[in-house]
């Protein structure tokens, strides 16, 4: 089975330096960025690894796996963003579950296994609003004796060609990761989750600010 690699990367110099160098490129037939218009020494870094670019077209985060989707020539993908904050050797499980057939794999941050950047605060809300939306959208699209998806906004996840020349993602937004989900739901698709482990960032800011991320994925819950 050919899998694909793809790095989605926006201004994220020092999480490139972090986690390129314990990559296994080799475990990939496929290697690529789909970067959104780096201005911080991102693309310079991924040079370094000769790791081909592909400049995004369109600004979203919606845009970003569609475009990665259309660019890459695998049998699956995986998506894994180089922002320092999970351990990169996580990737040979994704590779392993693909080729046992699956056709959503996420690395979740929600599993009793699992640790969330957040566990050591006393406030958790991008946790907790995780957890509720993943209990929302299992109330709303999951088949009655399907299992849940515990962590359905987490981006370092891969999925089989079936179900990506299947899935059609709104142009544009940041509900990409929720869309999935309710699409694995909807089609009865084989989903499989394993922990991971989360640290926080240590240099910069998320790019996707809670509340107007929230509403946007709310709405999606309500009407999509």
């Amino acid at each position: 089975m050919r899998i694909s690699l793809c790095l989605l990367t926006w201004n994220e110099a020092h999480g490139c330096t972090q986690d390129l160098p314990k990559i296994d490129f080799a475990q990939f037939d496929e290697v690529f960025a789909l970067d959104g218009g780096s201005t911080d020494g991102t693309l310079e870094i991924l040079k370094q690894h000769d790791i081909p670019i592909v400049p995004q077209r369109n600004r979203s985060y919606n845009a970003a796996y569609i475009e990665a989707l259309e660019h890459y020539s695998g049998d699956a993908i995986v998506f894994f963003h180089p922002k320092g904050t999970i351990d990169p050797s996580d990737l040979a499980q994704m590779r392993g579950q693909l080729e046992q057939g699956v056709d959503l794999v996420i690395a979740s941050r929600m599993l009793k296994e699992s640790t969330n950047e957040e566990d050591d605060g006393v406030l958790r809300p991008r946790k907790w609003f995780g957890q509720a939306l993943s209990l929302a959208a299992a109330t709303r699209w999951r088949h009655r004796n399907g299992s849940r998806v515990t962590d359905p906004l987490h981006g370092f996840r891969g999925c089989s060609r079936k179900f990506s020349d299947q899935l059609k993602l709104r142009p544009a937004g940041v509900t990409a990761d929720l869309e999935m989900v309710r699409f694995a739901y909807q089609e009865h698709a084989i989903v499989r989750e394993f922990p991971c482990h989360e640290s926080g960032r240590e240099v910069g800011d998320s790019h996707f600010p809670a509340w107007s991320t929230g509403k946007q994925l709310l709405r999606y819950l309500v009407t999509g």
